[in-house]
């Protein structure tokens, strides 16, 4: 198969300089900088936030499930206008094509020659909203673009970004004229994260950032040298892969998802809940980001609540309940639950 090499980033046509050669601490400053940008942002939502983060540092993408009206876009949008990186929304309908998403050859009259337009794949950032609103034949275009890198058009391959990060939304209210995502798609997003509604207090505040924009208080452009580069995104991944992890504790995440497979030896009455487990990219996934959630936490190594507090988003979408589970009202979070209480750490 013959393989083309395309820009990866049209839409940039400035460089933001690196900051990777004055030190991890400055690097780390930049990423705590775009987090508090992020939440100014995306109010009552601090989860969200890390989420994003997490994703980006550990090089996945994210499912995001949630009612309308979240700030689910507004997440993903403030990130692209922070980084140097270009973004692009796709609605995902019901007649929506697989070149709607990967692009098409275009026969150039001038010339009589076909070339290759590219889709809305090829940018760094991709928000597919409402993503389950998409036929299968979508699903499998965008299924080779998260695990391959690349999109195929007929006998040619053509890969993308070095940055390139999937945001996908799904709505939990409205399920009619929805396809259920293959399980081999899920088992490709890193983490799978609920948004809830916010409190009284970051309401009062979405609304005066709401009056705020309709003023135009806040400028919606920010300044190319304050962007934070792709240089120091892939930096700071490389720190991630560096930071100590026990190896107790790399123990303890094998164990975890060792348990949704066959829970007997911690939770014997959960076996016939469970109709199938976890993969291994459940044990990357969870070792990846609890390596980035403790960098982001300023440490260079990795404690257990790092671990604990992400196995509900790196196992939710990973776990498949029997219909014993479904009769007995029994969720996937329960059972991670009644997991996480149960394995013990080493």
């Amino acid at each position: 198969m013959q393989v083309d090499k395309l820009s990866a980033s049209p839409a940039l046509a400035t460089s933001v300089p690196s900051t990777t050669e004055v030190g991890g601490s400055l690097l780390h400053t930049r990423f705590a900088a775009l987090r508090d940008a992020l939440a100014r942002e995306v109010i009552g939502q601090p989860a969200l936030v890390d989420r994003i983060l997490i994703a980006l540092l550990a090089d996945g993408h994210l499912l995001v499930e949630g009612a309308p009206g979240l700030a689910k876009t507004t997440a993903i949008k403030a990130l692209g206008a922070r980084i140097e990186a270009d973004f692009h929304r796709v609605q995902f309908t019901p007649d929506l094509l697989p070149a709607d998403l990967t692009g098409t050859d275009v026969l150039r009259p001038a010339t009589g020659e076909f070339e290759f337009e590219r889709g809305p794949l090829f940018h760094n950032l991709v928000l597919a909203d409402e993503i389950n609103r998409a036929p299968a034949k979508v699903q499998s275009a965008l299924l080779e673009a998260m695990a391959e890198r690349q999109v195929t058009i007929g006998r040619r391959s053509w890969p993308l970004p070095k940055l390139f990060l999937v945001m996908a939304t799904q709505n939990p209210i409205e399920q009619e004229g929805t396809f259920p995502l293959p399980e081999a798609q899920l088992d490709r997003f890193l983490l799978h994260v609920p948004v809830r509604y916010p409190e009284a207090n970051s309401e009062r505040a979405i609304m005066q950032l709401a009056r705020a924009r309709a003023r135009d208080e806040l400028g919606p452009h920010v300044a190319p040298d304050q962007l934070l580069s792709q240089s120091d995104i892939f930096a700071a991944r490389e720190q991630v892969l560096d930071l100590h992890l026990a190896g107790g504790l790399e123990e303890y995440i094998v164990q975890l998802v060792l348990a949704t497979r066959d829970p007997r030896p911690w939770a014997p009455g959960l076996r016939e809940k469970i109709a199938w487990g976890a993969s291994p990219r459940a044990s990357i996934a969870l070792e990846r980001c609890a390596r980035a959630a403790a960098w982001l936490a300023g440490r260079d190594y990795v404690l257990p609540e790092d671990i604990q507090s992400l196995v509900p988003d790196v196992l939710r979408h990973r776990v498949l309940l029997g219909y014993e589970a479904e009769a007995e009202g029994l969720r996937v979070d329960d059972v991670v639950r009644q997991l996480l209480e149960r394995v013990p750490l080493p």
